[in-house]
């Protein structure tokens, strides 16, 4: 049975110092009960040793904090930021020191300018310091800043990390503070200290997106031994951003992790985290983003319809539902799209249309696509009402006018060509069809049907729609459809539309 991770939100501190504009305590307590909504089980409120403003946003979100969650602050390795802390989570039920130092070669020498040795003593003293005044009330995190530039000195960063934990800390987070090497890399160093530590003591991860990789990383972590992932809403975060929040959970959703979160709270919570951060989700953005359930290649269209009703999609990750989302999957068209999304996207759009008719409009709006671009749906429903409404052939009615109830006038055009008959037969569509018959026009009429239409679809003008069925050329079945506010009229252009259609 797997463990259920602990999810350890960073927007209030890592994201928020990354924005152009960080947020005031207001916007801060916004965001922080968007995160209770969430069930996140820990929340870094801040750096109360930065600002008055960041000490008293600290100590307002303590003392709103539910009472199972656990609040933490963050401090360098120095007495000063320790003591901040101390003082600004002084409401919290479950407050937590969270200081830190960095270990990797290349930044003890050239931002600390001091040598190993120093620099784990300070570690110890810090933490020792942080356990005699936080006590029993709350936990201790440690953070080797720079973890993953730790190749080099790894055994000597574990050493350290022993006598860390013998000080007092409890949860030891291991920084990719900037993404610089494959993720296998970093999770094999993080699975050695896991391996290397007792086992009551938490592992944490804190992954940076400079290559793109965070969320792979923090995932891959979680198996290899770490417990607890720490995440930013909507992946901000400084440079590239931090881990995003909602890609881990549902990877590990889907891998049979139980989270511990509320999943169908992401999309609303990603969109006010959107607004209030100024910061866009970008179209291609997995899971949030407005492209994320978009198909454009006909392959795809015909898979995502198929599936459509399904828990499982064929081209999702999920069902939209999970995380709070409509069921939005969209077939967008352009010249890659095909047959499947002509007919959903105007089916959905409330028109009438059979796959026949789609079948053969495909070619020409996959035509207008490859000169403009992916089109609308206004353009393609366009083209469908002139194609299908209005199709373009050899033939062009005229008039057709009731003489008696057995007795019809005609007058069309077939190639400029002047036709002028009278019909008989029982009712418009037989005297029609006999009439064209008398001037070298045989068709045989396959079915006939009448529908009430939409106004609103078709226009306030067309209110009957009929639809006929005519044998082609080749003895297949030619579809075709024509509206009018008077039946008679409806049945008689739909057979002219048929014999364009067949003609054309």
């Amino acid at each position: 049975m797997q463990r259920q991770p602990l999810f350890y939100d960073i927007t209030l501190r890592d994201a928020n110092q990354s924005l152009k504009k960080p947020w005031d305590l207001r916007e801060k307590e916004i965001i922080f009960n968007y995160l209770a909504e969430l069930g996140v089980q820990a929340v870094e409120v801040g750096f109360p040793a930065a600002s008055e403003m960041d000490f008293a946003a600290c100590s307002r979100l303590a003392e709103i904090a539910p009472k199972d969650t656990i609040i933490s602050g963050l401090a360098r390795a120095v007495e000063h930021d320790i003591v901040k802390v101390v003082q600004a989570l002084e409401a919290a039920s479950k407050p937590r020191i969270h200081t830190f130092i960095t270990m990797s070669p290349f930044n003890m020498k050239y931002v600390l300018n001091k040598r190993p040795q120093e620099v784990r003593k300070l570690a110890i003293e810090a933490v020792t310091f942080a356990k005699s005044l936080i006590c029993e009330k709350g936990e201790i995190e440690f953070s080797v800043e720079h973890f993953g530039d730790c190749i080099e000195n790894l055994d000597w960063v574990i050493d350290s990390l022993k006598e860390v934990v013998k000080a007092g800390a409890t949860t030891i987070n291991l920084p990719n503070t900037v993404e610089r090497y494959r993720i296998k890399t970093y999770v094999d160093m993080v699975e050695k200290v896991y391996n290397a530590l007792p086992k009551d003591i938490a592992i944490s991860v804190h992954c940076h997106n400079d290559l793109g990789m965070a969320t792979a990383a923090t995932v891959e972590s979680y198996f290899a031994g770490a417990i607890q992932l720490e995440c930013a809403l909507n992946g901000l975060g400084e440079r590239a951003g931090n881990t995003n929040m909602y890609e881990v959970a549902i990877a590990l959703h889907n891998s049979g992790v139980n989270t511990g979160l509320n999943l169908d709270k992401i999309y609303e919570t990603a969109l006010v985290v959107s607004e209030m951060s100024g910061v866009p989700i970008y179209e291609k953005a997995p899971l949030i983003g407005p492209d994320a359930l978009a198909h454009r290649s006909g392959i795809h269209q015909d898979g995502a319809v198929k599936t459509k009703n399904m828990e499982k999609g064929a081209y999702r990750a999920i069902h939209p539902s999970l995380i709070g989302r409509s069921n939005d999957e969209k077939l967008g068209f352009t010249s890659q799209s095909g047959k499947t999304a002509v007919f959903e996207i105007i089916s959905n759009a409330g028109y009438p249309i059979s796959m026949q008719e789609a079948v053969r409009i495909t070619p020409l709006v996959k035509e207008k696509a490859q000169t403009v671009g992916e089109l609308s749906d206004k353009q393609l429903i366009d083209i469908y009402i002139q194609e299908v409404f209005e199709p373009k052939g050899p033939f062009l009615l005229k008039m057709f006018e009731k003489i008696t109830d057995e007795q019809f006038h005609l007058v069309f055009l077939h190639n400029d060509k002047k036709y002028d008959l009278i019909g008989k037969g029982n009712g418009p569509l037989a005297a029609c069809l006999n009439a064209l018959d008398e001037a070298g026009f045989q068709q045989k009429l396959l079915h006939y049907e009448q529908q009430a239409i939409d106004e609103d679809i078709l226009g306030s003008e067309a209110i009957a729609m009929s639809i006929i069925h005519l044998e082609g050329k080749n003895g297949e079945t030619i579809v075709a459809r024509a509206k009018d506010t008077s039946t008679m009229k409806a049945n008689v252009n739909a057979i002219f539309n048929g014999l364009n259609i067949i003609n054309s």
